[in-house]
């Protein structure tokens, strides 16, 4: 699956280390996440639209 969580992270200045923080999640799960290696539970993906103020279909775009 792909997402904008990397471009998103960035626009807000934030580093893995600071949104895992923020999400109560590891930098190691954020850098996963980024790197498509890992696809987050629903909880945590819509942990992290809400986060950026949009829905998790904005952030998260399935690779049909």
């Amino acid at each position: 699956m792909d997402n904008d969580v990397r471009e998103l992270r960035g626009a807000a200045g934030l580093s893995q280390q600071a949104l895992g923080e923020r999400l109560g999640v590891s930098r190691q799960t954020i850098n996963a996440i980024e790197q498509g290696r890992y696809d987050p539970s629903l909880p945590l993906a819509i942990r992290l639209a809400r986060f950026f103020g949009r829905t998790v279909e904005e952030v998260f775009h399935c690779d049909d």
